[in-house]
C-alpha cells in the first residue's frame, strides 16, 4: 500500500507540503497541490483518507489513546494532554485501551471514523496493522510515551535508562545484591527499554540477573502481585524488587504484605512512574519520576504543528530517582532546635 512518502516521491516535493496539500492548507501553490492529487491517483493513496483530508473544515478536534485510564501516570498525562490542547483551541477525545491491542485498534478506528485532525497514541503493541497502516496513511500522528520502532511518526518519551542506573547504584549503595525486576510486555517499547537498561546496570557492577529474577508484568497490578509472590517462593528471593511500572509496584506490596512481611526490613522495593500515593505509603517508595506534564505538552504541540503544516519536532526528556524510604534508606535526621525554631 502507498504510503505519503510515496506520493512525495512521486510529485516530487517534500513530505511536509503533501501533507498540507492533503488537509487544504492556503501556503500549498495550486501547481503543487495538482501534483500531489495527480501522485494520489496514480498511486491509489488511502482514497478514504485523501477525502476527509481534502475538507475545507476542521473539527479542531485530536484523539488521544492512551495505554490504561486506571494507571495514575496515564491519568494525568490524560489531563495535561486536554489542558494544553485547550489552550491551542482543541478538545480532545479519549480512548482507553486497557492494555488491549484489539482496544486500542477500536478506539484508533473509531476516532479517525470521527474526523479528528490527529491522533496521539501510546502503543499497547507495536505489532498492530492497523496502527502501522494509520502510520503511513497521512493522518498527522505522535507516539507519546511508547512508540513502534520503525514507524516514521513525531515521538515524546521520556529517557529512563540514566534514572535506572541511578537506582541500581543506589540498591548496590544500601547493599543489595540480589536484585529482580517485574517487566512490563516484552511487546512495548518501555517494557522491553527498562529490562535492558537493569540488565545493563547490573552488570556494571559485576551483578547477574538471572531469569529466576524476572518476573513477565503487564503493567497491571495482579501481574506485579503474582511476579512477587515467585520471588517470594524462591530458596534465595531477592533482597530488592524493581517494578516496571506503578501499579505492579501496588501488586508487589500487596504480595509482601499477604506473606506478613514488610517493605523495607524483609525485602525492598523500587518502582518505575512515580505517583502521588507512594508518598503515603508505609514506608513511602523510592520511583523513578516522569515530567508527565511536560511530554503532554510537547506531544500536543508536535500534534498540532503536524496538522497545522509546521515541521513537528521529537522530544526525548529525562527521568529522574525519587528517593525515599521503601529500600532501606536510612530515615531523614530529625531537625536540630534552631532549625525547629527557624520555621516558627
Amino acid at each position: 500500500m502507498a504510503g505519503i512518502k510515496d506520493v512525495a516521491a512521486a510529485a516530487g516535493l517534500s513530505v511536509a507540503t503533501v501533507s498540507r496539500a492533503l488537509n487544504n492548507h492556503p501556503s500549498v501553490s495550486p501547481e503543487a497541490r495538482a501534483r500531489v492529487l495527480a501522485a494520489v491517483e496514480a498511486l491509489g493513496y488511502r482514497p478514504n483518507a485523501v477525502a476527509r483530508s481534502l475538507r475545507t473544515d476542521q473539527t479542531r478536534t485530536i484523539g488521544l489513546v492512551i495505554s490504561d485510564v486506571l494507571n495514575p501516570y496515564f491519568t494525568e498525562l490524560a489531563r495535561s494532554v486536554e489542558d494544553e490542547a485547550r489552550t491551542r483551541g482543541y478538545s480532545v477525545i479519549i480512548g482507553n485501551a486497557n492494555e488491549r491491542p484489539d482496544l486500542q485498534d477500536h478506539h484508533v478506528r473509531t476516532l479517525l471514523e470521527r474526523r479528528i485532525d490527529g491522533l496521539l497514541v501510546s502503543p499497547a503493541d507495536g505489532r498492530s496493522p492497523l496502527m502501522l497502516d494509520t502510520a503511513g496513511g497521512g493522518t498527522p500522528m505522535v507516539f507519546v510515551d511508547r512508540w513502534i520502532p520503525g514507524v516514521d511518526v513525531p515521538v515524546v518519551r521520556a529517557d529512563g535508562r540514566d534514572a535506572v542506573r541511578d537506582l541500581v547504584a543506589h540498591l548496590h549503595g544500601l547493599g543489595h545484591r540480589r536484585l529482580a525486576i517485574i517487566a512490563g510486555p516484552a511487546a512495548t517499547t518501555t517494557g522491553q527499554e527498562r529490562v535492558d537498561a537493569f540488565r545493563e546496570a547490573l552488570h556494571a557492577y559485576g551483578l547477574p540477573l538471572p531469569d529466576e529474577y524476572i518476573g513477565q508484568g503487564d503493567f497491571q497490578a495482579d501481574s506485579g502481585r503474582r511476579a512477587t509472590e515467585r520471588f517470594l517462593d524462591l530458596p534465595r528471593p531477592p533482597e530488592a524488587v524493581f517494578a516496571a511500572d506503578n501499579l505492579m509496584a501496588l501488586g508487589a506490596l500487596d504480595a509482601i504484605r499477604a506473606r506478613g512481611l514488610r517493605v523495607p526490613d524483609d525485602i525492598g522495593l523500587a518502582a518505575f512512574d512515580d505517583i502521588p500515593w507512594f508518598v503515603h505509603t508505609d514506608p513511602p517508595i523510592t520511583a523513578i519520576a516522569q515530567p508527565t506534564a511536560e511530554l503532554a505538552r510537547a506531544a500536543v504541540r508536535a500534534l498540532v504543528d503536524l496538522i497545522e503544516g509546521r515541521p513537528p519536532q521529537s522530544v526525548t526528556l529525562p527521568a529522574t530517582l525519587v528517593v525515599r524510604r521503601s529500600c532501606g534508606e536510612p530515615p531523614a535526621p530529625a531537625p536540630t532546635t534552631s532549625q525547629r525554631r527557624s520555621n516558627l
